[in-house]
């Protein structure tokens, strides 16, 4: 395992806030607007999690976007994925869907099940400007397809985006770099990951607690990881008598204007307007 001389020291510890989207599908949101300067390229992280289906039965319809990358990781349950370029796929047990949405394409996450446990991450990765308006693409990984690094500690870590151990990810060559790693990591265990020091990093706890650097992060908790210049990575404790769960999300900010409205990031109000207008024009065919 990776050695870390500096390890990051945790800047501030956010509490998860329940809400609902798509048709009211309940989650927890633990990165929002408020947010998304500071995490640069990291503009949402949403955690769906529970066993009873009025939670997730209704889905997320058919809705736009365009100017981000959607990365969904399905950890529990079965969701299809349909939009306007004609791509298809099925979200299952620890499968990953990365999607470019770029110019603008319309689709649909709705669940496959009836009852059982829906569980799994949603998280938005800002595209640089010139890459906005670029051709909608979209990948299936299925959980095979997601390498394992089997650690000493008995815990495991499934290296979705980056490296870890010098083991590479499902995702490679994106634009913001990506780190992202699911961490299993038994009692007592530690795990030890290498960052690049302008990257900004969460740790998002979804089992378990954490430990980083001297301070716990609880279970739908997430620590915001420290930019100190001198760092070079961050050192995870699991510091509870339960296995934790977390994963760990790192990117290359891209230091650009960022302008939202709801499912439109571009870097400037008249580009927003004009998506909408497109939107309405129905010009998100992919």
């Amino acid at each position: 395992m990776n050695a870390i001389a500096q390890p990051r020291r945790v800047e501030r510890v956010v509490t998860g806030q329940r809400t609902s989207d798509g048709a009211g599908v309940k989650l927890t949101r633990v990165i929002d607007h408020k947010l998304q300067r500071r995490l640069d390229p990291l503009l949402m992280l949403d955690n769906f999690s529970s066993d009873a289906r009025d939670d997730y039965i209704a889905g997320f319809p058919d809705h736009p976007h365009r100017g981000f990358q959607t990365v969904t990781y399905m950890i529990a349950g079965r969701m299809r994925h349909r939009d306007s370029a004609g791509h298809e796929g099925l979200l299952r047990n620890g499968s990953v869907q990365w999607m470019n949405a770029g110019s603008g394409l319309i689709h649909s996450e709705m669940p496959e099940q009836e009852e059982g446990r829906m569980e799994g991450f949603q998280l938005w990765i800002n595209l640089p400007a010139q890459q906005k308006m670029s051709a909608p693409a979209y990948r299936d990984i299925d959980p095979e397809d997601v390498p394992e690094v089997h650690l000493e500690n008995g815990g495991t870590v499934r290296v979705i985006a980056g490296s870890a151990a010098g083991v590479a990810g499902a995702v490679q060559g994106e634009f913001t770099e990506p780190v992202y790693l699911d961490l299993h990591l038994p009692a007592g265990a530690q795990f030890a990951q290498p960052l690049p020091a302008g990257h900004n990093a969460v740790l998002a706890v979804y089992r378990g607690t954490a430990e980083v650097a001297g301070t716990a992060v609880a279970s739908a908790h997430m620590a915001i990881l420290a930019n100190d210049a001198a760092s070079d990575g961050v050192t995870v404790v699991n510091a509870g008598s339960e296995e934790l769960r977390a994963v760990l999300i790192a990117g290359k900010p891209l230091n650009e204007p960022i302008v939202q409205y709801g499912p439109f990031v571009m870097n400037t109000q008249e580009e927003i307007l004009q998506a909408m207008a497109d939107y309405r024009a129905g010009k998100f065919n992919g």
